[in-house]
Order: structure tokens, then sequence, then C-alpha cells
């Protein structure tokens, strides 16, 4: 699960984000494994309970930062509480990519009720939540948001600047090292 606090005290860009590996069909009911990530200190963290197990710096986020995401191409991380719905290992761009279930029940009912997205996209939405599964990522509100490496990018630039269209980055080394974690 993904936590995006909201402290209205800090930028959005700067919130807290939190992957709840727990939730993930790919981790067992048993686990207290969860990531934290820190938009303001460009690192992730791998937790168990509230030991850190490993921190991953210098990550890049969207673009636009990190807030609450209103539409596709706005290179907008989003905020919120969301679960690694998908991984992919092989014939991802970005090496390995773990997708998560944005955009969750409660964003495609602002969007349906604010015109959006179609009813029919809405329901497309709830019906990957019910089947834990990753939402469909061509509406209006964006999805296929997800933590993944470089691929064949240049290296130099992770890290130094948010280059994402909402994800979250990592260097390839470290996508492989935290694929420690989530399987």
């Amino acid at each position: 699960m993904i936590f995006f606090d909201n402290n209205t005290n800090i930028d959005m860009r700067y919130s807290l984000f939190l992957f709840c590996l727990i939730f993930s069909s790919y981790i067992s009911a048993e686990s207290n494994t969860w990531i934290l990530i820190d938009t303001m200190k460009k690192q992730l963290q791998v937790k168990r309970n509230q030991q850190i197990l490993a921190t991953f710096k210098e990550i890049s986020i969207g673009r636009k930062g990190a807030g609450y995401k209103q539409k596709q191409g706005d290179n907008i991380t989003p905020v919120g509480r969301y679960k690694i719905s998908t991984i992919v290992n092989s014939g991802s761009r970005f090496k390995r990519f773990f997708g998560i279930n944005y955009p969750l029940p409660s964003n495609a009912r602002y969007a349906v009720n604010a015109g959006h997205i179609s009813y029919d996209d809405y329901l497309s939405i709830i019906k990957a939540h019910q089947k834990n599964k990753m939402p469909p990522g061509d509406t209006n509100i964006g999805g296929r948001i997800g933590i993944h490496g470089m691929g064949r990018g240049n290296p130099k630039i992770q890290g130094v600047f948010d280059w994402t269209h909402g994800c979250i980055a990592l260097s390839n080394l470290q996508i492989d090292e935290l694929a420690n974690w989530v399987y």
C-alpha cells in the first residue's frame, strides 16, 4: 500500500509516500514489510514494522512533484494509499516495473462525479480493484504508475532531477535490490 501524507504544512511534493507491501498479492499476509518514500529526502526505505531494512537514495519522482493527481499527463506522482498490483520483470523498458493500483476507487468516484471519466471507466477501475489487478491506465485521470528502474535511460540523470511522468524511479541496481524485498 502507498500512503501519501497530505500534510498542509509542507509542499505536496515533499509529502511522504508509504508503499505498504503487506497488502500486495505478491507478499504474504503475515508480512509487516512496507516501503516509505520521502520525497523531501529523495529516498525510499524498506521497513519491517519500524525497523529500516534498506535505504535507497537519489530517487526521482514526477516532473511536477508529488500531489493530488488530477489528469493523465500531468506529470504528478499521486498521493494516497496504494498496493503493488503488478510486477513486470521482462518487457518493461524500465528494467523492472512494480505497478501500483492507482487510481483508487475513491479517485474514480470523484472523477466520475466531476465528469472527468465515463461511468464505463469508473466500472473498469472498480473491477480491477476487486480482482487486485492494476487499474486501466488510459483514462483521463491517468494510471500505469509504479516504481521502476532506468532501463536503457541515461543513468547520469537518475536522482539529479525529477524526470518521470508520475512514477518513482530508482537506478537499475537499486530496482534489482528492491526486487528482493518485493517478492
